[in-house]
Order: C-alpha cells, then structure tokens, then sequence
C-alpha cells in the first residue's frame, strides 16, 4: 500500500535526482540540508533514506523519499525532510557510504 505524499516523481530525470541525493545522505552523518525555499536544517542522518512509492493529494502515484535528522545534543528533536525539498547537501564531517556506525 503506498504512502501519502505532497509530491510524487515520475519522470526519470526526477527519480535520478532523487537517487543522487540517497548517496549523499549517509548513515550519522552530519549535514546541512539547504532546502529549495532558502531554509536550512542541520542534524545528523539517522538512517539512510530510500526511494519509495507514494500518492499525491490527487491520487496519482510516484515516487518520493524521506530523510530522518536527529540532533544527539538535542534528544527529544527530530526532522523528517522530503527528498525533493532538498536543493543541496552539506557535509560537515567525513561520513561516507559503508561507514555505518548502527
């Protein structure tokens, strides 16, 4: 059963997109999501994000994906960001694929 999403991708260069970001989000690490309405958030990444199938308000169905950010300095804080929301990545640490510290 798919999810409800604000916004779903259909085309290629769109999924592409959001497949590329997958790799730049890794497991802890930290980062500063620039977001396409000129907010930012900072958190580190709780679990590497996936490309799912979701349906919009609509009812058309697409993809889309989710990143999870936890802050260990601030326990009980915790973002969920949808991956077409992101304009750009900002490592600010060295975590790189494979290097999972779960």
């Amino acid at each position: 059963m798919s999810r409800e999403a604000e916004t779903i991708h259909t085309g290629p260069g769109s999924i592409e997109r959001l497949q590329a970001l997958i790799g730049d989000l890794r497991d802890n690490a930290k980062v500063v999501l620039h977001l396409r309405d000129g907010s930012r958030m900072e958190g580190v990444v709780a679990v590497v994000p996936t490309v799912q199938n979701f349906v919009d308000p609509a009812g058309t169905e697409g993809v889309n994906g989710v990143v999870k950010l936890i802050d260990p300095a601030r326990p009980e804080w915790s973002a969920t960001v949808s991956l077409d929301t992101i304009a750009k990545v900002e490592h600010l640490d060295s975590v790189v694929y494979g290097t999972s510290q779960s």
